[in-house]
C-alpha cells in the first residue's frame, strides 16, 4: 500500500524523500500537515548533493514519526530499526548514496521510481514485522491519495 502511495507523490513532481513521507501521511493518517512535509524538500537527491539516500531518509523521517512519541531518545525501538532499514536498503540498492544508486537504477522515464518502490518495501516490511504497521487509511472513494 505504502509503495502506490509514495509512487503517487513521486509521479506528481514530488521529490524521493517528499514521496515516501507524504504516502505514508496518506496511507496511514499521520496527521502531518502540508509545512510539516515540506521538512522533507531538502532531503531529496541525496540532500541535494548525491550523498543519503533522499527516499532512504524519508522512509526513516515516516518510521520516526509512526513510533516516537515524545523524543528520540525515549524511544527503545526508534535506532533497532532504522539501523534495520538501512541494512535493508543497502542490501537491496548496493549502496545508500543517491550517487552510487542512481547510475544503476535510474530510467529516464522513470527517473528514480524504483528507488522509491524499493524503500517504501523496505519500510513497510521491517514495520510488518515488528508488528507495527499501522491499518490502512481506508480511501476507497480516492484512486490514490
Amino acid at each position: 500500500m505504502l509503495k502506490e502511495y509514495a509512487l503517487h507523490y513521486y509521479e506528481q513532481g514530488y521529490n524521493c524523500a517528499e514521496s515516501l513521507v507524504y504516502g505514508a501521511n496518506a496511507a496511514w493518517n499521520l496527521n502531518l500537515d502540508e509545512n510539516a512535509c515540506h521538512l522533507m524538500a531538502g532531503l531529496g537527491g541525496g540532500l541535494q548533493v548525491g550523498d543519503v539516500c533522499g527516499a532512504l531518509t524519508g522512509a526513516v523521517c515516516a518510521l520516526s514519526c509512526l513510533i516516537v512519541k515524545t523524543k528520540a531518545h525515549d524511544c527503545a525501538e526508534l535506532k533497532p530499526l532504522t539501523q534495520t532499514i538501512v541494512g535493508q536498503v543497502r542490501q537491496r540498492l548496493g549502496s545508500l548514496r543517491c550517487e552510487e544508486i542512481k547510475p544503476r537504477l535510474f530510467q529516464p522515464e522513470r527517473r528514480c521510481a524504483a528507488t522509491v518502490e524499493n524503500c517504501a518495501d523496505v519500510l513497510e516490511t521491517v514495520l510488518r514485522d515488528a508488528g507495527l504497521l499501522p491499518e490502512p487509511v481506508n480511501r476507497a472513494d480516492e484512486s490514490a491519495a
